[in-house]
């Protein structure tokens, strides 16, 4: 089951607590300078909202405390393998993507940053990105991601992207083309899996910026 966010908005077209990722978008598209972080929990976005975003930008997101059982449940991540990640600035819109070895974080490659691209859009390219560099190696190791999106978008083997094409991002939107034909024209062994931050901490891949 997808892991249920809330989205507190501080500055953007109308600034509040949001509980879908659609929503908040169109609050924060198009709005130069816009705010806004994504919390496990209405309470923690709500009370966000209510403080001080410097206390928030630039920092780890509150977690939930999981129980025992919990933790169980979700057990510990398969090493070895890869871990994929994406960073899109806020206020520039410039997105880049990488993959490294998931167990001592070695730098296995890096894309970008391009121009008007989406936090989404990295995410999907950093999958295929990995799915190509694991099939290029003649491995069968499994890959993380954090993005539910991603994933989904990945196994219909297209960016199902809302990001208008422009002169700007042409370069983003030839990859995407490239990676949705390499999706359509190859098979791959490799597992999909989920990485579990509220379990396991933040992705190996991450571009430590939240």
């Amino acid at each position: 089951m997808a892991k249920k966010n809330f989205y507190t908005v501080w500055v953007g077209k109308k600034p509040g607590v949001y509980t879908k990722w659609a929503d908040c978008l169109k609050q924060v598209d198009g709005v130069n300078g816009a705010i806004y972080k994504a919390f496990p929990s209405y309470e923690m976005a709500l009370e966000a909202f209510n403080s001080d975003y410097h206390k928030y930008i630039g920092k780890p997101t509150p977690k939930k405390e999981l129980s025992k059982e919990q933790l169980s449940l979700i057990g510990k991540p398969v090493f070895p393998s890869i871990a994929v990640d994406a960073a899109c600035n806020s206020r520039t819109g410039r997105m880049e993507y990488q993959g490294v070895d998931a167990k001592t974080g070695k730098l296995l490659f890096h894309q970008g940053p391009f121009d008007e691209g989406t936090n989404n859009i990295g995410e999907f390219l950093a999958i295929v990105h990995g799915l190509a560099f694991l099939q290029k190696h003649n491995s069968n190791l499994p890959l993380y991601t954090d993005s539910v999106t991603a994933m989904k978008w990945v196994r219909i083997k297209r960016a199902n992207t809302e990001q208008e094409r422009t002169e700007a991002n042409k370069q983003l939107f030839e990859l995407v083309d490239r990676a949705e034909l390499w999706l359509k024209n190859n098979q791959w062994p490799n597992q999909i899996l989920k990485w579990h931050t509220e379990a396991w901490g933040e992705i190996p891949a991450d571009f430590g910026r939240k």
